[in-house]
């Protein structure tokens, strides 16, 4: 049988016990995989299982969760020789689904046990990776204030950031940034940042989604002092394919940038977990950085 390292997200659900972990493990076998699973209550923990599975001689480690825990495990295995594999058990699973990794639970040990690895590009930014996106401003707000009205008031995750959001929007907090590109700076105000680790579609019905991760560049996309009204326009034209057009509205991409401000510490989210950064905030893409299974190309 083939061996892995099976690192899941017990933290994020209930019912992850010792019964689950070894009916997930024969589910594996079932497979022909050889799954040595390890359940982990918050990111330090499973970090920690996958550097010691790396240190077990293990080549091939899965993470089984969200996004934010895919970014976890992902940065351990990212530059050691190992290959990465993905169980998407999130809500979104935004990188499994660009990748067209199947979120039903058997069809992905089947993809994990085809073994079709392809190579993905890395978004980076003051040595945190990001698999998915990286924003500065609202977004990063709102997850602050979601996770506090969680742990304090007890509310769900989709309860607690709807408040949030809607408490955000009634500050509604700009940004003076610059931006510098290449040889070309560009100096804005604003309510937001987002980085893609490579482009997504930012209009119509599949708004989000990436059709490659693999293209070496990062996309960044700014908006230019708009109203809250001046907000929901720009989701309208992004609705129905306009956005483009918007003159409050800016896409760059770029290998590397730089992102300068009279801050002296910035909230900044990578794959949905937020960290206080430093400016400068340096941003690079790390092309095909990431070895990871995937679906073969007729089967996605």
């Amino acid at each position: 049988m083939s061996r892995m390292a099976v690192i899941v997200n017990a933290g994020a659900g209930t019912g992850y016990d010792a019964d689950w972990r070894e009916t997930l493990a024969r589910r594996f076998a079932g497979h022909g995989l050889q799954a040595e699973v390890t359940l982990a209550d918050d990111a330090n923990q499973l970090m920690d299982a996958a550097r010691a599975a790396l240190d077990g001689g293990v080549r091939v480690v899965v993470a089984g969760g969200g996004d934010g825990t895919i970014n976890a495990v992902a940065s351990v295995v990212l530059d050691s020789g190992a290959v990465f594999g993905v169980l998407p058990m999130g809500t979104l699973n935004h990188f499994a689904r660009d990748l067209g990794i199947p979120t039903q639970l058997d069809a992905a040990i089947a993809t994990l046990a085809a073994g079709h690895v392809a190579r993905v590009d890395v978004g980076e930014v003051n040595g945190r990776i990001f698999l998915n996106n990286s924003s500065l401003g609202l977004y990063p707000d709102i997850v602050r204030d979601r996770q506090r009205q969680q742990r304090r008031l007890g509310r769900g995750k989709w309860t607690a950031f709807g408040w949030a959001t809607l408490a955000a929007l009634r500050r509604y907090p700009f940004l003076s940034v610059r931006l510098a590109l290449g040889e070309a700076d560009h100096a804005r105000r604003t309510p937001f940042v987002f980085i893609g680790n490579n482009e997504y579609q930012m209009e119509g019905f599949n708004i989000g989604e990436r059709a490659c991760i693999d293209g070496g560049m990062l996309s960044v996309y700014v908006a230019q002092r708009p109203t809250r009204f001046g907000l929901l326009k720009l989701a309208l034209r992004a609705l129905f394919g306009r956005l483009r057009q918007a003159r409050e509205f800016d896409i760059f991409q770029a290998r590397e940038m730089a992102i300068e401000t009279r801050h002296r510490r910035l909230r900044v989210a990578t794959d949905g977990e937020v960290t206080v950064m430093a400016p400068p905030l340096r941003y690079r893409i790390r092309p095909a950085a990431l070895p990871v299974i995937v679906p073969r190309p007729q089967e996605e």
